[in-house]
């Protein structure tokens, strides 16, 4: 299971830039004016995580395979965009089918590069995006709520469902707060709230593109915006767009080098995907052998046929269990036999909540 993260922001404050950085590719066309990007962009990148090597050093596995996570870059947003203004329309309709929000910020003075209101300010950029976007669930909660209301009436119970946690997201979004304070009570609200497809409860990572020289510490307007992320519980992360451009032109060996020379540990690629997986309640688990070693991305939280389901729908149906080894486990011993020989190889059943990092065999019968 990987997940799509739709990258959006105003015009002109770096998306498309670090769209095709963090894709490897040129198949965004960057340019200084507004509505560069019109069809959606996707670009499939390998979730980079250094355990995986490290498995496959030990198995000896011939292939390494890492999971994928698909960045959407969506057309760049102007104030407006709920009622039709720009590409609106289309805007909203991309943000819909992705799981999550990237959401970049220009924190960078630069004269030489247009500023679609004339002047550099994150927060309200950002507020320029979030309010587009509750006014289009504002507009489409106002019709549904009323009319689930009706039907809850006359004793459906669906409607009566729906009139409650929809309720609930349309009096937060008359308050001026994203839909996705909502806090369904049950199972039930749960899945109908996650039905309604509202564009404010998806979850949102704020990008703050900042110069090269503060990539390492951020500037004041970066902390604006991680002081406003963590006033709403987004997550929010540092990048400087134009590194992560000259990293693609540079030979793998180059890069540790050059990015530690500017004081930065990994590259904005790592600290985006990190903070998307924090952000989703995504983890991972392993499989390998001689042939290839792999990673799979699964929701924290669940059960060993589901990840097992990860990898085919079989192998969930026809669960029996699965031989489980911890990372640490399996690393400190040197591999599957040693752990074995250890006790620290375990047999699971359809109970287990998968941890992040183990290394899976599933058994199965179909």
């Amino acid at each position: 299971m990987g997940f799509r993260c739709g990258i959006v922001g105003l015009p002109n404050v770096g998306k498309s830039t670090l769209f095709n950085a963090l894709t490897e590719t040129q198949a965004a066309q960057a340019a200084n004016y507004p509505f560069c990007t019109i069809e959606p962009n996707v670009g499939q990148v390998s979730v980079p995580d250094g355990r995986l090597d490290q498995i496959a050093a030990i198995s000896g596995s011939a292939k390494i395979i890492p999971t994928q996570l698909a960045f959407v870059d969506i057309a760049g947003l102007v104030k407006g965009a709920s009622k039709g203004e720009g590409l609106g329309n289309q805007f909203l309709g991309n943000i819909r089918e992705v799981d999550a929000i990237v959401h970049v910020l220009r924190c960078f003075e630069d004269d030489d590069i247009q500023h679609v209101s004339n002047k550099v300010d994150p927060i309200t950029d950002a507020e320029v995006v979030e309010t587009e976007l509750m006014l289009s669930d504002l507009e489409s909660l106002e019709k549904r709520v009323p009319a689930a209301q009706k039907r809850a009436t006359s004793g459906d119970k669906e409607s009566k469902i729906a009139a409650s946690v929809l309720g609930q997201a349309l009096e937060l979004l008359r308050e001026g707060k994203p839909a996705r304070l909502t806090e369904p009570k049950d199972e039930e609200e749960e899945r109908v709230f996650g039905q309604a497809q509202l564009l404010t409860a998806k979850p949102v990572l704020y990008v703050c593109n900042v110069a090269e020289g503060d990539a390492a510490t951020g500037n004041d307007l970066s902390a604006q915006v991680f002081e406003k992320a963590a006033s709403e519980g987004a997550q929010a992360v540092v990048v400087s767009a134009a590194i992560e451009a000259e990293l693609v032109a540079m030979e793998p060996e180059e890069r540790g080098e050059f990015l530690s020379e500017l004081g930065l540990q990994e590259s904005g690629l790592a600290r985006v995907i990190k903070a998307g997986y924090n952000l989703l309640g995504l983890q991972t688990f392993f499989t390998c052998g001689p042939k290839e070693a792999r990673a799979w991305t699964f929701p924290a939280g669940a059960k060993a046929p589901q990840a097992a389901g990860e990898i085919h729908s079989d192998f969930e149906k026809g669960f029996i269990r699965a031989e489980t080894i911890a990372f640490a486990d399996y690393i400190e011993l040197g591999g599957e036999s040693a752990a074995r020989e250890a006790g620290k190889l375990r047999q699971e059943g359809k109970e287990y909540l998968v941890q992040d990092g183990d290394i899976m065999n599933f058994k199965f019968n179909v």
